[in-house]
């Protein structure tokens, strides 16, 4: 039996209400301190394969060094590497933002497109970015879904789905597009600090009377 969508909007709302106190994700911050679609990319980028507590330190430091296409583009490949390392593949990721910066300026006019599927045409920008580039550096509604967000979604019982691209697809037919821009941000923080993927804290969770806790073994 799948949550509806009754069960999920309350859901959304113990959720907010529990995180209050918790961290927002890397890019969320950035998205709200910078409000620049620019930023947002180039911090999405950045966060892939990467710990947040490693993305934004790396984003404040390149940010402080340029926050333009222009400015990046004038910072060499190699000293870009210095300035985001440690983040994960930090060697490719600095000559993709020197790409992307170049499409960007090439393409569309110095101007991050507000098109998921303009967004999709750049190099290295995958559903997931695409998505979270919409949300956060626009406003604009769009499903990002994370291994966070495919795991919980499918925890709670409310879809069933294997892959990130599928859950994606599946929230786009049932989710209610009034919750789209904040999904992400809000299943990100709570599986980083209590929905973990091992060992979930279910006795504190305020929604454990409403979780199904589909394939939940070992829960604290």
């Amino acid at each position: 039996m799948f949550l509806s969508n009754e069960q999920i909007a309350e859901v959304i709302k113990r959720l907010k209400i529990a995180m209050r106190d918790l961290p927002d994700p890397s890019v969320t911050l950035v998205g709200k301190k910078f409000k620049s679609p620019f930023l947002v990319l180039i911090s999405c980028l950045l966060s892939l394969r990467t710990r947040d507590e490693t993305t934004l330190p790396a984003c404040e430091r390149l940010f402080a060094r340029a926050d333009t296409m222009q400015g990046m583009l004038q910072i060499p490949v190699r000293e870009l590497q210095k300035l985001i390392y440690p983040v994960g593949f930090y060697k490719t990721k600095a000559q993709r933002i020197h790409d992307i910066c170049h499409d960007l300026i090439d393409r569309f006019g110095s101007k991050v497109p507000d098109d998921l599927e303009q967004l999709l045409t750049l190099k290295g920008v995958g559903r997931k970015t695409a998505n979270l580039v919409l949300t956060e550096g626009f406003g604009k509604p769009g499903i990002c879904v994370d291994t966070h967000v495919h795991r919980i979604s499918n925890r709670l019982g409310y879809i069933k789905t294997n892959t990130p691209d599928a859950t994606e697809f599946a929230l786009r037919k049932k989710l209610p597009p009034k919750y789209w821009i904040e999904y992400n941000a809000l299943l990100v923080t709570w599986g980083q600090n209590v929905c973990k993927p091992i060992s979930p804290i279910c006795s504190s969770c305020p929604v454990n009377d409403i979780c199904q806790r589909v394939k939940v073994g070992i829960s604290r």
